[in-house]
């Protein structure tokens, strides 16, 4: 059984793991709650400096003395029983949440809460319904996975009846949830370190749009075949979306500029609700935007507004986003870490006029890389060379049987032109050597290789 976080407002709240996206803007929200927060990282980064700039005293590095005085300890999914701050709580009888829990307790705070889910998309089209809904005049709370300027970060606490989150499937954590309208963008194969194969992820996608009450909705993406398989069993409303003619909101008279951002016309039933301009590329950005229309048509949002929030959407940080231009070579940076997310950033990176498009993936964790290691010699056609790093080993041990120079092998042998780069400082090293003014860099992964990004633009053009 669960603390209630309610029993411990104005105490001290200590989250392990603090500098994390997800982490850093809950011991925000918390501290906005009421709370006393504190907390730990690996790393110094901005999101630690930020914090500690807001009062929230931050440790860097893990250790058992950091949570002494606390009275409740927050962890995610990725911080073992071993972590040295997570056994001293347990010796000191500390109370524990697990961060999915945390994030379930706020939610029920809330008469309606919107949790989007997929394998793919659920940061940007979060952080895009966010961003919808406050510029047509509602006040939600929100929690994404990532951080968005126009919110000033990854959260936001609002006086409205709903709350928008963003429910990731790893360690099936959306199934601590309480959603009243459910988001299901799309349905793939990962973490397939905890799922059996793709049907056991289907079941659980289906798990958590059951958690809908029989008066609430789940929106799902029609044009994907399990996602339509998961709404065809739920007792709760549905609403699909997508571009094929069986869905209910469909974007249609869709055209693409040279950057590949789309114009279409968005219908209900056939009838048009509204136009759309998005600033965001890729066909995947056109259904992100259907599912925001969609959970905006239930709550009867105003179409003009919406139309114009959606028009001003310019992402959330990792997702393709240019980082710097360097040596006249734009660096791109996106959290894309599976094979289908990769495809779906190269098209759109390809559709940037460029000389040589340079995609450099730093593979994360030693079980995604064994599990989808086929998918990833089929998602590079896009790009002309690709430069990988060491696997982000993030939570894992290595397991001695896979390792990234395997990948480059495998990828050299498909006629992809790969070239292993273990450290950041090769990979920028490689870059600086062979790139052209003209040409466009993506980094790939949702490891630390922002960090690749980072000191391209810190150490700036190359000295010839």
């Amino acid at each position: 059984m669960n603390a209630s976080i309610n029993s411990f407002v104005g105490k001290r709240v200590f989250f392990v793991g603090v500098g994390g996206c997800s982490m850093s803007g809950l011991a925000r929200m918390m501290k906005w709650l009421g709370y006393e927060v504190a907390g730990s990282d690996r790393t110094k980064s901005h999101k630690t400096d930020a914090l500690q700039s807001e009062g929230i005293e931050v440790f860097i590095g893990h250790d058992a003395k950091n949570v002494e005085g606390a009275s409740l300890l927050i962890y995610s999914a990725a911080i073992s029983r071993e972590n040295p701050e997570r056994a001293r709580a347990a010796e000191l009888g500390i109370p524990e949440i697990e961060r999915c829990d945390l994030i379930g307790q706020l939610m029920r705070r809330f008469e309606k809460s919107i949790a989007i889910s997929g394998t793919h998309g659920k940061t940007t089209t979060t952080a895009m319904m966010a961003e919808a809904f406050v510029t047509c005049g509602e006040d939600p709370s929100v929690h994404i996975g990532g951080e968005l300027d126009f919110l000033g970060g990854s959260t936001r606490l609002g006086s409205g009846e709903a709350f928008i989150c963003e429910a990731c499937e790893f360690n099936a954590s959306f199934l601590r949830f309480f959603p009243n309208i459910a988001v299901i963008l799309n349905i793939d194969e990962d973490h397939l370190d905890f799922y059996k194969d793709i049907d056991d992820i289907e079941n659980a996608f289906y798990k958590f749009a059951s958690l809908v009450p029989t008066d609430g909705w789940t929106i799902g993406c029609g044009d994907d075949k399990r996602v339509r398989n998961v709404l065809g069993k739920l007792n709760c409303k549905t609403r699909t979306y997508g571009i094929e003619p069986h869905n209910e909101i469909r974007a249609e008279q869709i055209s693409y500029d040279e950057n590949g951002c789309a114009n279409f016309i968005a219908t209900l039933f056939g009838h048009p609700l509204t136009e759309v301009e998005l600033k965001v590329p890729g066909e995947h950005n056109v259904l992100n935007a259907l599912a925001v229309i969609a959970a905006a048509n239930l709550f009867e949002l105003p179409m003009s507004l919406l139309s114009k929030a959606l028009n001003e959407f310019t992402g959330a940080h990792r997702r393709f986003e240019l980082t710097s231009v360097t040596d006249g070579v734009r660096v791109y940076q996106d959290y894309a870490h599976n094979p289908a997310e990769t495809n779906n950033v190269l098209k759109v990176a390809r559709l940037q006029a460029h000389k040589t498009l340079w995609a450099v993936l730093q593979p994360h964790t030693y079980s995604r890389t064994k599990a989808l290691f086929n998918g990833f010699l089929s998602c590079f056609d896009d790009a002309d060379k690709v430069l990988v790093t060491d696997i982000c080993a993030a939570r894992e041990k290595d397991p001695g049987d896979i390792n990234s120079s395997m990948l480059v092998e495998a990828m050299r042998e498909k006629g992809i032109d790969a070239y292993l780069t273990p450290s950041f400082d090769d990979a920028e090293d490689f870059l600086r050597k062979h790139w052209n003014e003209g040409d466009v860099v993506v980094t790939l992964g949702c490891g630390d290789i922002d960090l690749l990004n980072e000191q391209i633009l810190i150490h700036g053009d190359t000295d010839r």
